[in-house]
């Protein structure tokens, strides 16, 4: 847990990125801050920070007394948000790097298709 991102960010993203492969289903109950913290051996409040976001995501929700529990929906919602980065980050530099090199959508879905049976 050391990718010069903050600490809080990494435990989102990890479960987040639990969320969406179902090791952490949609209403079910999310790891608490202290077991977040005795875990990865950080700073409560660290953890707390992690939480506090995918509450103001509207991913995770609280139940009194209870604990912190997975949003119904939350799952699609980050798989949206995901794919949307995805575009950003991959597909929009791909588009403008193959309209400079006089490319059409054919000719990538080939060179597409061709990497993909090599891989």
């Amino acid at each position: 847990m050391d990718d010069g991102r903050p600490l809080f960010q990494q435990i989102a993203e990890q479960i987040e990125d639990s969320i969406i492969d179902g090791s952490l289903p949609e209403e079910s109950r999310a790891p608490s801050t202290n077991e977040l913290a005795a875990f990865h051996r950080i700073n409560p409040a660290t953890a707390a920070n992690g939480i506090n976001k995918l509450v103001a995501d509207g991913l995770l929700y609280k139940r009194r007394g209870v604990g912190m529990f997975v949003a119904t929906g939350a799952r699609e919602q980050l798989l949206q948000r995901r794919r949307t980065a995805f575009g950003e980050k991959f597909i929009a530099p791909l588009l403008s790097e193959a309209r400079r090199l006089g490319m059409d959508a054919e000719d990538l879905k080939k060179m597409i298709d061709v990497w993909r049976d090599d891989a």
